[in-house]
């Protein structure tokens, strides 16, 4: 049985292809950013300890859901430019600007981790808009404003936690 391999046909979505590759790029390391403080957030979840255990363990649940949800809008974004997205643990190592952390740091040690790595996310979304801009992508620009909304506040209120 002879099956007829069909091409695929090009992607005329009014991005030409330069651009999509360039976007392309700054989504993965928004991909790999986030997906590092994914994991980050996660695993302080899952050790935190000391008086604020409760309310600290609620929070990094609560951020680290929403940042589940968030993987899958950056990944689906550079899959409709045309392009496959990154998705192992080495390739986000390469792309990411957010180093992993060893052991299991003290909670409020946690904080001031998560707020720096909110705050490298943010930076690598924002670094994308000139890119995007340039683009005339609207889509692309909209998934980075949500995104450094919800960095740029849970990086706040992280910090609001370290005052005295």
């Amino acid at each position: 049985m002879n099956a007829k391999k069909t091409k695929t046909p090009a992607i005329d979505i009014g991005i030409d292809a330069h651009h999509r590759e360039k976007i392309v790029k700054g989504l993965a390391a928004l991909l790999a950013d986030s997906y590092t403080l994914y994991l980050m957030t996660h695993n302080f979840h899952w050790n935190v300890t000391g008086p604020q255990f409760n309310s600290l363990h609620a929070m990094f649940m609560a951020q680290y859901t929403e940042q589940w949800t968030a993987l899958d809008q950056i990944a689906e974004r550079i899959r409709s430019l045309g392009h496959p997205a990154p998705g192992t643990y080495k390739e986000f190592v390469k792309l990411a600007s957010i180093k992993e952390v060893e052991g299991v740091p003290k909670a409020t040690e946690m904080i001031r981790l998560l707020v720096a790595a909110q705050e490298a996310t943010a930076r690598t979304a924002r670094q994308l808009f000139p890119v995007v801009d340039a683009a005339n992508d609207q889509p692309t620009a909209d998934v980075l404003t949500q995104r450094l909304d919800v960095h740029e506040k849970t990086a706040w209120m992280l910090r609001s936690l370290l005052e005295e």
